[in-house]
């Protein structure tokens, strides 16, 4: 299992950091990897709401399904996601207000297929991409929310 973590302050209340970030209709604007939102559930988000995001590592275009687990807004969501080969990944995004804005905590855990050969074979291929590209992404977003 890889592990990622990354975070950023932004100058924007966390109320508004949450409903830019978790309105799967902006994706597109601030993930990086992001190259098509799919399916998603209607109604509000709650335990339950699924959502398809087309991502894109190396070149490599495949589907994730996810399925948010965990809410609490505007502070915690909790994503567990399916993607190829019986992948999974979690996705763990805390909010906490940071003076005038909001701090912003990212964590994703990533199982590979195939158990340690997998595993092995993923950091061979993905090398420091995923952390560069959630930093990345959350540059993304701090910029589009400070207007920049």
């Amino acid at each position: 299992m890889s592990v990622v973590v990354a975070q950023i302050d932004i100058a924007a209340p966390p109320q508004e950091v949450w409903e830019f970030a978790m309105d799967p209709g902006r994706t597109l604007e601030w993930v990086t990897i992001a190259r098509e939102v799919g399916e998603t559930s209607s109604g509000p988000m709650k335990p339950g709401y699924r959502m398809d995001q087309k991502l894109c590592l190396r070149g490599v275009s495949f589907w994730v399904h996810w399925e948010l687990k965990e809410v609490d807004a505007p502070w915690f969501a909790r994503w567990e996601g399916k993607g190829p080969a019986r992948s999974k990944a979690v996705i763990e995004d805390r909010l906490t207000e940071n003076g005038s804005g909001t701090r912003f905590d990212y964590r994703n855990e990533f199982k590979a297929p195939l158990g340690p050969l997998g595993a092995a074979a993923s950091r061979v291929v993905t090398g420091g991409i995923p952390e560069k590209e959630a930093n990345a992404s959350l540059q993304r977003l701090k910029a589009r929310l400070e207007g920049r």
